[in-house]
């Protein structure tokens, strides 16, 4: 996936200004920044659901929101994208009949986000961890080359989020890129490369290591805020 030169405007203001970024396959881009700095615009240009104003998006070599890409990209928006009223069995099943997924994709993928106990569990009386990883099973359920993630760990607890992001390294383990977006830069670490942002721009793209090591921080939260200092100075 290629982004170059992305601009969008809303309301007559740049949310993103000249974005450039690349994700590699079978990896994962952690996408930090503060509240309304531009991420969850940028992800949506990326799955094709945002109105862009310039530069050129190319996901798995066709345009975003292509009908060939379909099956290809998933995405996981920060509400819960799913039937409530419906078990997780249900779901899962409604969408790998959009996707063409045989029944065995649809089991696999209740057992690869650990649902397999609340398989016949009504969403609606789900934990929000629990409704948070039936989404991701929706998204999975059809094998995707790309998952993008809007903030998929906010407001749950320490446990639950460790336990979402081993199933995020599993993903990634099988060739998928992933991009998930945080406003927490604790999660930083689990990342493989990390792109920084602030006011629609992208301040840096490294790696957890590299950040810490050149800002000369102790914790990922002091090494943004060294980022946005340099920029600032700079």
């Amino acid at each position: 996936m290629a982004i170059e030169g992305l601009v969008v405007r809303k309301a007559g203001r740049e949310i993103l200004r000249g974005v450039d970024l690349r994700l590699p396959a079978g990896s994962i881009t952690g996408l930090f920044g503060p509240s309304g700095c531009g991420k969850t615009t940028l992800m949506r240009s990326i799955v094709g659901v945002q109105k862009t104003h310039g530069g050129r998006v190319v996901v798995l070599g066709a345009r975003p929101g292509s009908r060939e890409l379909r099956s290809d990209v998933g995405y996981v928006t920060q509400a819960a994208a799913v039937y409530k009223d419906l078990t997780l069995l249900q779901n899962v099943r409604y969408f790998a009949r959009l996707y063409g997924a045989s029944d065995d994709q649809v089991q696999e993928t209740i057992r690869t986000v650990g649902l397999t106990g609340q398989a016949r569990q009504k969403v609606s009386s789900m934990s929000g961890g629990q409704a948070s990883r039936a989404s991701l099973a929706c998204a999975l359920v059809a094998r995707p080359k790309l998952l993008i993630l809007d903030e998929p760990t906010v407001g749950l607890d320490p446990v639950t989020r460790e336990e979402l992001w081993g199933h995020f390294r599993a993903i990634a383990g099988g060739g998928t890129a992933i991009m998930v977006s945080s406003h927490v830069m604790d999660e930083a670490g689990h990342c493989d490369r990390l792109v920084l942002m602030r006011d629609g721009t992208i301040l840096s793209r490294t790696t957890p290591a590299a950040l810490l090591e050149t800002t000369g921080s102790a914790t990922y939260d002091q090494a943004f805020l060294a980022v946005i200092a340099h920029g600032e100075a700079a």
